[in-house]
């Protein structure tokens, strides 16, 4: 069968309507291969000696998920990283947080994530946990995100869904593919979206979210598929700064407020146009060529008033929190019109050559990339002091007196896999990754240049044996590179190396085991990482000491008649080693749990075919809010509860899901990052409810 027609039947697929509670999606292996991501082409995800999740559409459908940090509830080893309402994500796996620029994909190829991504038009979220080396020149050690959009599918498709919930959230999307045609050579498949959602947040109006995009495919013949996605995006609404401590207390738990509430606050602006054009040609079974272009272009109005410490800089006063009573200092932030812009071009050789009795699968290419910052002066300025409560009201200062900073970056990435064969389940994995990169920023009032090149090498290995077939244990070990630049032009900056770039190896051990039998299915990984740790606090950003993160993280999924039953966690020690403060050694990171859990369970309720019920658990340790440790945020735990109903309604199949976020409604400070030096308190979502209606025709 050919890479095309599997391609297609699994799209087809996908996208067949609902008529019972559908099977778990969320596991180690998943149902098609991943599209470049783990950089062994086309070699099934059971079989890679690395460690995945795969959120499908089913999933996404189910938690009616509009942004990455909704879905964390299917990964243990995923966790919050500063997720304001409002504002991109950050997210951390294993305990690093992962890097805008450099540790997400859209169908394989590198983008930026310094905006808001939706999700109405992606097909599945894969997760590729450990080293990110082999996938990526720079990355953070903590994995990889990749975004797979929806594609054209074998058979016409139909569909529109309106969702609704608590305090007139409203949304509705429209998904519509066919093909034609000779033998439906020709597919497109076309999404659109909007969005209006107001969460519970006391002082918030909403925020509004677009989505129009397009996929196409061209069968050209059996071996050759030509491809290509573009989707344009916006959403507008502002963002949520945190809470923080109050002096030396941990404050009690409130409920979620917009502290970004005043006269003048203004809403962000995300706008994005992301395209991508594929083509691949088989030659006959055992050998394949991709070649791929992907562009994506961004401009975000960044706009906040912005709460940071109290009385900064005087007597008594604090900078890294806020007021005893609740008070902080209020700046008017802007930076409007930023523009970021991120263009790649990638080919690659895949095949099996058999050597010597040994058979290899090679995957060889050559990936360019350029990414382009344009930042406008704008504004930081200090306009006074609010307060927890919203009783205090400031003036305005947009004045736009400082500095931003444009960036040129380009790469050229030279890559090589092979997996060795050697009989009786025994495989050998080697991979290596050479980077050459270039960059060059300045400050937009053309101050201090500051050109650097740098090369870097990140070499893989592995071993496994499959003692059954779909059932394996592995050892890898590998080298990734993480790539920093100091916040700041040089003179503008808050550091006296500001703008330079500080590249720093980061090493990496695991031992796992991955395999699917009948119904059950599981991963399990004890990982050891190892990367320099970068430290901000002084005149210099610079490297001191590292973080050595260990731990065990996996999951098992397994179904019994009516029930589908998925449990995940992950146990960490993560601690500081090597400082020049030798108090600092062997410190937990901030805002890193000690343990998180998940847990899934459904049922299908055979009393009335097409029902189903679900419980979805999320729980996670203490962590520490200061670096000290003498202050701690107490675990938690959050209870989703949902229901899903498929019928056939006349000549449409209608599916409805009933979802409510938070069923207790607890309160808790669900994480604590640390940005900028000052440390911030997000609360838990309250309890949501949320209802949706998919119609296929």
């Amino acid at each position: 069968m050919t890479t095309a027609t599997t391609l297609a039947q699994a799209q087809a697929q996908s996208a067949a309507p609902p008529t019972t509670l559908q099977p778990l999606v969320v596991k180690a292996q998943a149902p098609v291969p991943v599209t470049g991501l783990t950089g062994f082409g086309d070699v099934p995800l059971v079989s890679v000696p690395m460690q995945t999740t795969v959120i499908g559409r089913d999933q996404l459908e189910e938690s009616q998920a509009r942004r990455l940090a909704d879905i964390l509830v299917y990964e243990a080893s995923a966790t919050d990283a500063y997720n304001s309402p409002g504002y991109w994500d950050y997210i951390s796996v294993r305990g690093f947080t992962l890097d805008q620029r450099h540790n997400y994909r859209r169908e394989g190829l590198p983008i930026s994530a310094e905006t808001v991504i939706s999700l109405r038009n992606k097909e599945r979220v894969e997760i590729l946990k450990g080293t990110s080396g082999i996938q990526s020149g720079t990355s953070s050690p903590g994995g990889i995100i990749n975004y797979i959009v929806k594609r054209p599918t074998t058979t016409p498709l139909r569909q529109g869904t309106l969702s609704t919930g608590e305090r007139g959230n409203l949304g509705a999307a429209i998904d519509l593919s066919d093909r034609a045609g000779q033998d439906g050579a020709f597919g497109y498949r076309l999404n659109f979206a909007y969005d209006n959602r107001k969460p519970d947040i006391d002082h918030y109006d909403h925020l509004e979210a677009s989505l129009a995009a397009l996929a196409v495919d061209w069968r050209i013949a059996p071996d050759s598929l030509l491809e290509a996605e573009v989707e344009w995006s916006r959403q507008v609404g502002k963002s949520l700064p945190g809470h923080s401590l109050t002096g030396d207390r941990l404050p009690s738990v409130r409920g979620p407020d917009n502290l970004n509430n005043q006269p003048w606050s203004l809403p962000n602006r995300f706008d994005g146009v992301t395209g991508t054009l594929r083509f691949r040609q088989g030659f006959g079974n055992r050998w394949s060529w991709l070649s791929e272009l992907s562009s994506q272009q961004l401009e975000t109005d960044d706009r906040l008033a912005y709460p940071y410490g109290f009385n900064c800089g005087v007597d008594g006063g604090f900078c890294d929190r806020y007021g005893p009573n609740g008070e902080y200092d209020v700046y008017d932030f802007r930076s409007e019109n930023e523009r970021r812009r991120t263009h790649v071009a990638q080919t690659a050789l895949q095949g099996k050559v058999d050597a010597a009795g040994l058979r290899h699968t090679l995957n060889v290419g050559v990936q360019y990339s350029r990414r382009l910052v344009d930042a406008n002066p704008g504004s930081n300025n200090y306009v006074g002091t609010g307060n927890i409560d919203g009783s205090l009201v400031t003036p305005a200062d947009p004045t736009a007196g400082e500095p931003g900073t444009d960036s040129r970056e380009h790469a050229i990435e030279w890559f090589a896999t092979d997996a060795i064969d050697w009989g009786h389940g025994i495989t050998t994995w080697l991979g290596l990754r050479h980077t050459r990169m270039h960059r060059f920023s300045v400050g937009t009032d053309g101050a201090d240049p500051l050109p650097s090149a740098d090369g870097i090498t990140t070499p893989w290995v592995a071993g496994s044996y499959e003692w059954r077939p779909r059932q394996h244990v592995y050892l890898s070990w590998g080298e990734g590179a993480e790539s920093y630049v100091v916040p700041g032009a040089v003179g503008q900056s808050d550091y006296t190396n500001g703008g330079q770039v500080l590249t720093a190896k980061t090493k990496q051990w695991e031992l796992g085991t991955k395999g699917e039998h009948g119904p059950t299915a599981w991963n399990l990984a004890y990982f050891d990482v190892n990367r320099p740790h970068p430290d901000e606090s002084g005149a210099t950003y610079r490297f001191d000491g590292g973080q050595h993160h260990r731990g065990i993280d996996g999951n098992i999924s397994h179904a019994a008649g009516p029930w589908q039953v998925q449990l995940g966690a992950m146990l960490l020690k993560a601690r500081r080693e090597g400082a020049a403060e030798p108090g600092a050694n062997g410190r937990q990171p901030v805002n890193v749990p000690k343990h998180t859990l998940r847990a899934q369970v459904r049922y299908r309720v055979d009393a009335l075919p097409g029902l189903g019920l679900m419980a979805h658990v999320a729980h996670e340790g203490r962590r520490n809010v200061l670096d000290d440790g003498s202050i701690e945020l107490p675990s938690w735990t959050r209870t989703d509860i949902g229901a899903s109903y498929a019928h056939k309604l006349g000549g449409s199949n209608l599916t409805w899901n009933l979802g409510v976020r938070n069923v207790f409604d607890r309160r808790a400070w669900k994480e604590s990052p640390t940005q900028f030096g000052h440390v911030y308190l997000f609360p838990m979502e309250a309890r949501t409810v949320l209802l949706s209606l998919m119609a296929e025709i």
